[in-house]
């Protein structure tokens, strides 16, 4: 996201998980706008759900979100097993 990082609660990864299945599934199917609007929904749940880490901490992270404008091609490439979100 390139927006710090952000805790989030097993249940919000529960929800978010939900929007990473879109995401993948308008990547195997080719379908950009699909991808795109998967996308947007995914990093704004994830804004409207996160909680900010202070800007000087540092936490391991579950996962790495890509930007907002990132290329379908560019989000494959990041794409576990189990999607961007684990679970």
């Amino acid at each position: 996201m390139g927006e710090g990082q952000v805790d989030l609660t097993d249940a919000d990864l529960d929800l978010l998980n939900s929007f990473d299945s879109a995401l993948e599934a308008a990547i195997e199917k080719g379908d950009e706008a699909a991808f795109r609007k998967a996308l947007h929904d995914l990093l704004d749940k994830v804004r409207e759900h996160g909680t900010p880490l202070a800007a000087d901490a540092l936490e391991p992270s579950q996962f790495i979100l890509p930007h907002a404008d990132a290329g379908m091609d560019e989000v494959r490439q990041m794409l576990q097993d189990d999607g961007l979100i684990p679970g």
